[in-house]
């Protein structure tokens, strides 16, 4: 029996803690589910009955095993965990998210939700960052990480070698174009800094610097917050269909 660990950024495989979560995955990426494990004092409600006969029919391995829960979920609240495969992808010539630096799971996984629901299912993350494949990640975004493609870059000047047909914004508070006033294109980049720095101020020196204008009640908008107003603006602007 292979081994259970807990989560650390070098494994080959992640996890995702509950029964919705284990659902959507084994829903949308059943061939990178490696097995299924569920509690012992799991309840056999229409849910689990759905989930086990989702996993019966890919073939996938589902265990009872209260060890792993002690190991991966030691809180107690969870009932389902999903064992799956990472894997590594080239983001698509599209419209992308680019996220510099990100730090907080939290704030990745809810624009990860947030960008798939906008229909951009690709996202560049510059190093360093928070691990994508990180447990906190995946559950912030309720699945929807299995949704989209995230491709890590070592600096901003390999994402834009890359995409050099992108248009791209900076959103950045010294900016002085409103996103109201941006004449959006595409294909677009929506670039965003880190939660506390950020986008450095030589950004405009090769992208369109954008401002979110609020009061002065507060200093700044919250990254999630921010990127999602982003988001709606320019699918709205371009009529993108949903």
């Amino acid at each position: 029996m292979k081994k259970i660990q807990r989560y650390k950024r070098d494994l080959d495989v992640s996890y995702t803690l509950g029964a919705a979560l284990t659902f959507e995955l084994v829903k949308c990426r059943p061939e990178r589910v490696t097995r299924v494990f569920l509690s012992s004092s799991a309840d056999l409600t229409d849910g689990m009955v759905k989930l086990k006969d989702l996993c019966d029919k890919n073939h996938i391995e589902v265990e009872t095993n209260d060890k792993a829960f002690n190991i991966l979920s030691p809180k107690g609240n969870c009932f389902v965990i999903g064992e799956f495969e990472k894997t590594s992808f080239n983001l698509e010539k599209s419209s992308h998210i680019v996220l510099v630096n990100p730090s907080d799971a939290g704030n990745l996984g809810t624009i990860v939700r947030t960008a798939a629901g906008f229909g951009i299912n690709n996202i560049a993350i510059i190093k360093d960052a928070v691990d994508f494949y990180n447990p906190a990640v995946i559950r912030a975004s309720m699945g929807a990480a299995f949704h989209v493609h995230v491709e890590y870059f070592d600096k901003i000047e390999d994402y834009i070698s890359n995409f050099p047909e992108n248009e791209r914004y900076a959103f950045m508070l010294s900016a002085s174009i409103p996103l109201g006033d941006v004449a959006a294109a595409e294909p677009f980049s929506l670039i965003f800094g880190n939660e506390a720095a950020g986008l450095p101020d030589y950004f405009a020196e090769f992208c369109t610097p954008v401002v979110i204008k609020h009061t002065n009640k507060i200093d700044s908008l919250n990254l999630p917050i921010a990127a999602g107003i982003a988001m709606y603006e320019f699918t709205k602007k371009l009529g993108l269909p949903f």
